[in-house]
């Protein structure tokens, strides 16, 4: 089984195709338009799910079947008919276009990139996968991280987000940015949030870097 190495990748204004129009394909495709990717799916037929979102704009649909040619312009490709054969020409263009593809017809096969279970809060992304050895497992994972890390974790990772764009704009020098951006990391915020205490905005923020530049000054 290979070894995988995690990516998060920037699928904004991204071409992504799917091939298939079942329940797997909605889902990709759910992920996918979430992720602000520019979706096109290929198949005679699609689920109900997909027609709306075909509706109401959110995705491009060829109503046919796969023909060769069809990945050409795509960042991503994902194989996802019940067709072994039409799949394995879905993969082999791909491959010959150096496309990154994903063949979600039959776990058992190797794949180019998996597509992993994941957990959102806000900005907080998780993602699980077991690389094909237990699905099943990896939605269990899910559902316990889903139960472990609530709505809190959104918050928190907001103002981190927040409090590093501030650093940005108001610290020019590079050593006292990293300074105060460790510091940030070793803020205990959580109780707070949990607590429904914490409100700090963008006033208290900007006290904050500057009290500790201060400090760190000294």
């Amino acid at each position: 089984m290979p070894h995988y190495m995690p990516v998060m990748l920037n699928l904004e204004g991204r071409r992504c195709v799917i091939v298939g129009g079942g329940t797997v394909a909605a889902r990709k495709a759910a992920a996918l338009t979430e992720a602000g990717a520019v979706v096109t799916v290929i198949s005679p037929g699609v689920t109900a799910w997909l027609q709306d979102r075909v509706r109401e704009g959110e995705i491009a649909w060829l109503a046919r079947e796969y023909r060769e040619g069809d990945l050409k312009g795509a960042f991503l490709v994902f194989a996802a008919t019940d067709s072994r054969q039409v799949n394995d020409s879905i993969v082999k263009e791909a491959e010959m276009l150096g496309i990154p593809v994903n063949d979600t017809a039959d776990g058992r096969r190797a794949r180019k990139f998996y597509h992993p279970h994941v957990v959102r809060r806000g900005k907080l992304v998780i993602g699980v996968s077991t690389s094909g050895a237990g699905p099943a497992a990896a939605r269990e994972l899910c559902r316990e991280i889903d139960r472990r890390f609530g709505d809190t974790y959104e918050q928190y990772v907001e103002f981190l987000s927040l409090v590093r764009t501030r650093v940005k704009q108001q610290v020019e020098d590079k050593e006292r940015r990293k300074r105060l951006l460790a510091r940030l990391g070793e803020l205990d915020i959580l109780p707070s949030i949990r607590q429904g205490g914490f409100t700090r905005g963008a006033n208290e923020i900007a006290a904050w870097i500057e009290e500790e530049q201060r400090r760190n000054s000294g």
